[in-house]
């Protein structure tokens, strides 16, 4: 499911009008996305957990030519899945 067929399941599923299920889809990923890069645990009782993980830097290889390459620290969001959504999911 990509974002525009949860956008129209919500409509479908709620009678809401596209254009206002639109902007509550967009509005919750918006409020999501800026709650991780504010550095807050998001968690969906239920659902899962989503946090922020840092990795740090380290000297890496490129494959095809064996040259030492420095990776960069970066940080990328982490996803955890809820004890009830993996029931669900192995039922």
């Amino acid at each position: 499911m990509n974002k525009s067929e949860l956008i129209k399941a919500l409509a479908d599923e709620t009678s809401l009008p596209s254009d206002d299920a639109s902007l509550v889809v967009n509005t919750f990923f918006n409020t999501m996305k800026k709650s991780l890069l504010a550095g807050e645990r998001i968690e969906i009782r239920g659902f899962g957990s989503f946090k922020i993980k840092e990795y740090q830097g380290y000297a890496g290889r490129n494959p095809k030519t064996g040259e030492s390459v420095t990776v960069a620290s970066k940080r990328l969001p982490f996803f955890r899945a809820g004890k009830e959504l993996k029931e669900f999911i192995n039922q």
